[in-house]
């Protein structure tokens, strides 16, 4: 009789378990920067953070943005957090140098004020993997232990707490300082998929990046 079973690693695990915006897991908090669950509450401080023409880059290769104004920014905020299969966490400061002078009477608020925003997406629990993507913090927190402390935090997560046995990592090919990030956080770096979306009109080549 012919063996019909594929060849491979066999799988006896439980599915990983999906994000929660309900879970107290989801609220992590790190030695620089704290996360959790993104709220529509958030756009008016993230809008000071994110936006202005000192901030139009951080859009280049995301689908959405920049943002004209604070009715236009808050609906983008809105769509996140309403998406199925995508998780977005706002990133949470207490450090008077991550936090724009418009914000700072806030910096005396509890869990800190919202300096940018990370997703968990493209989740899989039955495959056991999900992607870290949509990551979009301002200039004042970009090359900071803390940028650093938001992958880390959300790889634990991932892979301590949810059971995600891949986390992966996706970005344009011409986004050479997202690649780096990848390599530097110790991703492995998987192809380049060609013609794989349009973005904002533009044909954009993917490079696919994975940690196991």
């Amino acid at each position: 009789m012919a063996n019909y079973e594929p060849e491979g690693e066999l799988v006896s695990t439980p599915p990983s378990i999906p994000p929660n915006v309900n879970s107290p897991s989801m609220i992590i908090h790190g030695t620089y920067i704290s996360l959790r669950p993104l709220q529509l509450s958030d756009a008016p401080a993230l809008y000071h953070s994110l936006s202005g023409p000192e901030n139009d880059g951080l859009w280049t290769y995301l689908p959405g943005g920049p943002f004209p104004d604070l009715e236009a920014f808050t609906n983008h905020i809105a769509f996140l957090c309403q998406r199925t299969m995508f998780f977005p966490f706002a990133l949470l400061s207490k450090n008077p140098a991550h936090i724009p002078s418009a914000l700072k009477d806030a910096t005396g608020e509890e869990e800190g004020v919202p300096v940018g925003v990370t997703t968990l997406m493209c989740i899989e629990p039955a495959h056991h993997r999900i992607e870290i993507g949509h990551v979009v913090y301002s200039s004042l927190l970009q090359r900071s232990a803390a940028s650093t402390e938001v992958s880390y935090l959300l790889m634990k997560l991932a892979f301590d707490q949810l059971g995600y046995k891949r986390v992966e990592w996706k970005c344009n090919d011409r986004n050479n300082p997202s690649m780096k990030a990848a390599e530097r956080l110790g991703f492995t770096y998987e192809g380049t998929f060609r013609r794989h979306l349009v973005v904002k009109g533009r044909r954009r080549d993917t490079a696919w990046y994975s940690t196991v």
